[in-house]
C-alpha cells in the first residue's frame, strides 16, 4: 500500500537520510539529551545535505520535493528516539521556515529562509502564551505601531527553539480591541535588544531548548511585518493544518520504532522454556496494537496526500493528531510493560520514548481543543477557510 504514495526516489532519499542519521546524529544524541543543546554543527550538516529545504523553492536553496519526502524526514527523526532532536529540527524546517516562506516578503526570504535553508541560521514560531495555552486568540503581547516600526510587549511560553534560535517568528497583537482579528506576524532577530529567554526544564523532549519567552519594548522595523497586518489568526490557523499532520505522523512512526523494539526484543526473551512472543495473550495485544498503528498510518498517509495536493485539510490534520498521538502513547505504554523490568531502565529506548510521547496530546493544541475544534466541524457545521 505504501507504494501509493512513496517512489524509488522516495525509498533511495529514505536510506539516504538513515545512513545520514546514524553517522552524524546517533553518535550525538546521548550528550544531546544530558545537556539539552543541539551542536550547531549539526544544521550546517543538515542543509548541506537538503534536509532542511525539502519542500520550499529553489530560488532558495531548497529543493521542491513533495510532501512524502518531508513524511520520510518526520518518520525517520522519530527511529533515533530522541524527541527533542526531531522537535528542534521539524520546529524550525515547518513551523518557522512555513511562515517565513508563506508571508515573508522577498527582502525577509532573501535574508532568512535561505540562511534557513542552508542551516546557517534556526528560527522559532512564537504564539503560545503563559496565560493562554491553546486559545490563540487570547494573547495578550502586544505590537504597537509608530511612525518607524512596532514596539513589542509579552511574552510567549513552550516554544521550541526557545533558546538557541537566531531568529522568532512572533505573533502579537496590533489591534487589541479586534481580538483574533487584530493578530499580526513579524520577523526578529534573536540579537535585538529587549528579547530574553530563559529555558524550561521538561519530562521529555530534553535535547531540545523549549523556553519562555520576554519582550521588553522591542523595537521591529516596519518591513518585518509579515504580510498583511491584522490578517495573522488567518495565517496560524492555515499553517496549523501542517503541524497537525506532523504530529500525526511522529505518532504513527514512534508507534511503529516501539513496536518493532518490543518485536525484537520479545523474540529473544525466554520464559517458561520459550519465547515471550509465543505466549497468546502478548501475541493477541501486539495485533491489536500494530493494527492501530497501522490504521493511523494509513491515514496519515492520506491527508498528507491530500495537502500535497493543495487541499484544505483543517478537519483531517485535527483528527490526524487526536487519534495518532493518543495511540501512540498507548502502544509505548504496552511495549514498556512488554519488556517487563528492563522497560523502565534508562539504557533502553522505552523510557524516554514515553516521556517525549506524552508531548504528542499537549503541544499543538491539546486533545481537548482538538475534539471541540472537530466537533464545531462536524455537530455545528463551522467552515474554516484558507487565509486569502
Amino acid at each position: 500500500m505504501n507504494n501509493i504514495y512513496f517512489t524509488e526516489e522516495h525509498h533511495l532519499f529514505r536510506e539516504s537520510l538513515k545512513d545520514f542519521l546514524q553517522k552524524e546524529v546517533v553518535p550525538h544524541i546521548e550528550t544531546w539529551e544530558k545537556t539539552g543543546s543541539i551542536d550547531k554543527s549539526i544544521w550546517l550538516k543538515l542543509g548541506e545535505m537538503g534536509f532542511l529545504g525539502i519542500n520550499y523553492p529553489e530560488a532558495y536553496g531548497g529543493l521542491n520535493l513533495d510532501l512524502f519526502y518531508t513524511v520520510i524526514l518526520l518518520e525517520e527523526l522519530q527511529k533515533i528516539n530522541s524527541g527533542g532532536f526531531a522537535a528542534a529540527v521539524w520546529a524550525h524546517a515547518y513551523l518557522a521556515m512555513t511562515h517565513l516562506n508563506a508571508e515573508g516578503s522577498e527582502a525577509l526570504k532573501q535574508k532568512y529562509l535561505t540562511a534557513s535553508i542552508t542551516g546557517e541560521k534556526v528560527g522559532c514560531l512564537c504564539i503560545t502564551e503563559p496565560f493562554g495555552g491553546s486559545d490563540v486568540a487570547g494573547m495578550r503581547t502586544t505590537a504597537v505601531k509608530k511612525a518607524d516600526g512596532y514596539v513589542l510587549n509579552g511574552s510567549k511560553t513552550f516554544i521550541t527553539n526557545g533558546v538557541y534560535s537566531d531568529y522568532l517568528i512572533v505573533a502579537a497583537k496590533t489591534n487589541p480591541e479586534l481580538g483574533n482579528k487584530g493578530i499580526s506576524i513579524f520577523l526578529i532577530d534573536r540579537d535585538t535588544p529587549g528579547i530574553s529567554a530563559t529555558k524550561l526544564d521538561k519530562l521529555g523532549w530534553r535535547a531540545s531548548d523549549t523556553g519562555e519567552i520576554a519582550f521588553d519594548n522591542v523595537k521591529i522595523p516596519l518591513e518585518n511585518l509579515m504580510s498583511e497586518e491584522n490578517k495573522g489568526f488567518s495565517y496560524i490557523m492555515q499553517h496549523f493544518a501542517l503541524e497537525r499532520l506532523i504530529m500525526g505522523i511522529n505518532a504513527h512512526a514512534r508507534a511503529e520504532f516501539a513496536l518493532e523494539y518490543a518485536l525484537q526484543y520479545m523474540s529473544e526473551r525466554k520464559a517458561f522454556g520459550k519465547s515471550i512472543n509465543e505466549f497468546q495473550a502478548l501475541r493477541h495485544t501486539i495485533s491489536d496494537l500494530y493494527t492501530e498503528m497501522e490504521v493511523c498510518k494509513t491515514f496519515n498517509y492520506a491527508v498528507a496526500n491530500q495537502l500535497d495536493k493543495g487541499n484544505y485539510v483543517v478537519k483531517e490534520a485535527t483528527m490526524s493528531k487526536l487519534k495518532s498521538t493518543k495511540m501512540a502513547d498507548e502502544v509505548i505504554y504496552q511495549c514498556l510493560q512488554f519488556l517487563g523490568g528492563y522497560g523502565y531502565m534508562e539504557d533502553y529506548p522505552m523510557a524516554r520514548l514515553l516521556r517525549d510521547s506524552r508531548l504528542g496530546p499537549i503541544g499543538g493544541g491539546t486533545s481537548e481543543i482538538l475534539r471541540e475544534i472537530i466537533a464545531k466541524i462536524i455537530i455545528d457545521k463551522k467552515s474554516y477557510k484558507p487565509a486569502t
